[in-house]
């Protein structure tokens, strides 16, 4: 899988989160801060093997980019 860079949260240090990636295989990877909150991790029915993380209003605006926007990495 190529993983593409789209953007990193304005208000975020330089090592922060949240960022946001584009892949080759039509997706997004979101690196966001980690719930690990048992009282709201309760209230999501996750399964195993998945995750959840949490990323502010102001990032929404990247996911409207349309995915020829993003380079692939073609």
């Amino acid at each position: 899988m190529r993983v593409t860079f789209v953007a990193k949260d304005p208000e975020s240090n330089p090592t922060g989160s949240p960022t946001l990636y584009r892949t080759d295989r039509g997706s997004w990877l979101v690196q966001g801060w980690e719930i690990t909150d048992p009282e709201i991790l309760a209230k999501l029915n996750i399964p195993p093997g998945e995750g959840c993380v949490e990323f502010p209003d102001r990032m929404v605006q990247f996911f409207g980019l349309a995915a020829d926007d993003v380079d692939h990495g073609r």
